[in-house]
């Protein structure tokens, strides 16, 4: 049995308080040129058309098939309905002769403005947090990932329990309805504290088991590098290349949920531990940012965090500016960063051309392998943990194990036969060196 598609009545909201900080005849791309991370105060920000625009593709990505769309102009929000009351009887006409299931709003809503406007329009309707939230509840696959998505929702269905109780009394059935599926939340306010409670409890046990892998990683000398970026700049595309592994890669939006961390030995013969993060996007729900907590801390200990931007998205200079907003709220601003311009290959020849990397920016497309290698280069170079240096050593031909340790781990330059003894001329990480640091010539 196949279930039908829902169709989604789109609501955006144009104040004209909110203007975009873009200068006219500016393109995205000329502000965010710079090789330096934006500037989370000046930063700009999307137009209304723009985030109508990423609302239809959060829809499409829940699963929705888009009936209409609307974009309102006012001089501020209305309190109790967000866009009037006239024009929400406009938008009610509009969505029933679209045959719409639900109504979704590109806004956060007020409890009260929620019930407002359903008593209006007269079907389901949806905010943006709620939109996303239901997105991570599809995509959640491990434990963990359902456990974060579950206290996130939670957290955002309690001050929103008074007069849901027919839509909260069942389990889900329908976009903005997956989740947690209490009975009749709003009849006992106990038991979603309680769940809250133990839901929590059992997050901490993951932050706790994850701390003690940690700990156990760290005590060896093996960095940590946290790809970061919004969603759907092709993060995990990346993270396959350079793990050569086969972590679900998807144009859809917050396709990885759950974090990974994969092995990469890089041209040094260092070995690093790439970990694979949730996409950000603009106004993250903090309750988002809050349950995944436990996952984020691997950016927060990273050595080094590669910040994967879309070069071919005319809007790549506001999504640039939403990550480094998430980044800040996490403590995570000042850590080491290499931009990391991703599908340069879906932009025109010679814009492609023009483009130049520099100390803290590389131009790859992971999709088509290009500047895979020199991205390589860069991580090793910025690394400071296990630092490489070049040595030469006299080591006995019989040594077998420590000649075979060195071919494995380090970089040879030159190898000379001479008296039992191999002169070897290499490039290595001091790890490796201290194992024999006894053949090294002074």
């Amino acid at each position: 049995m196949t279930t039908r598609i829902e169709r989604a009545f789109l609501v955006g909201l144009d104040s004209r308080r909110r203007r975009s900080s873009r200068r006219p005849g500016v393109p995205a791309q000329a502000s965010a040129a710079a090789a330096a991370p934006p500037a989370v105060t000046n930063a700009p920000e999307f137009s209304a058309e723009e985030s109508l625009e990423e609302l239809r593709s959060l829809a499409i990505s829940a699963g929705a098939e888009i009936a209409g769309e609307f974009l309102q102009m006012r001089d501020k929000p209305d309190p109790a309905t967000l866009v009037g009351k006239g024009k929400l009887e406009e938008i009610a006409g509009a969505a029933a002769s679209a045959r719409a299931d639900l109504v979704l709003f590109d806004h956060d809503l007020t409890a009260s403005q929620q019930r407002n406007i359903e008593a209006i329009v007269h079907t389901r309707v949806i905010d943006r947090t709620q939109l996303i939230l239901d997105i991570f509840a599809r995509h959640a696959r491990t434990r963990e990932g359902q456990l974060q998505v579950e206290l996130a929702q939670l957290e955002y269905l309690l001050p929103r329990l008074a007069g849901r109780g027919k839509e909260m009394s069942q389990l889900g059935g329908g976009i903005g309805t997956r989740g947690p599926g209490e009975a009749q939340l709003e009849t006992d306010r106990r038991k979603i504290y309680r769940r809250i409670r133990h839901v929590k409890e059992q997050i901490e046990n993951v932050r706790r088991i994850r701390s003690q892998q940690r700990q156990r990683r760290e005590s060896v000398p093996v960095a940590t590098v946290a790809l970061v970026g919004y969603t759907n700049a092709g993060k995990s595309t990346l993270f396959n290349v350079l793990t050569e592994s086969a972590v679900l890669a998807s144009p859809k939006m917050f396709a990885t949920l759950d974090p990974t961390i994969r092995g990469v030995v890089l041209p040094s013969k260092r070995k690093v531990l790439m970990s694979d993060t949730v996409g950000f996007i603009r106004n993250l729900p903090h309750t988002l940012v809050t349950a995944f907590r436990a996952t984020l801390e691997e950016v927060q200990r990273a050595e080094l965090i590669l910040h994967v931007s879309d070069a071919s998205n005319p809007l790549f200079a506001e999504q640039d500016a939403q990550v480094e907003r998430v980044l800040k709220e996490l403590e995570a601003e000042s850590k080491p960063r290499l931009r990391v311009m991703n599908k340069i290959d879906l932009l025109p020849p010679r814009q492609r051309e023009s483009l130049r990397d520099d100390e803290r920016t590389v131009h790859v497309s992971a999709a088509k392998g290009v500047g895979i290698g020199g991205l390589l280069e860069r991580i090793d170079s910025m690394l400071e943990l296990d630092p490489v240096r070049r040595v030469r050593l006299r080591i006995p031909q019989k040594e077998g194990k420590a000649l075979a340790m060195l071919q494995a781990r380090a970089r040879i330059y030159s190898r000379k036969y001479k008296d039992g003894l191999v002169e070897i001329e290499a490039e290595a990480p001091e790890s490796a060196l201290r194992s024999a640091s006894q053949w090294l010539v002074r």
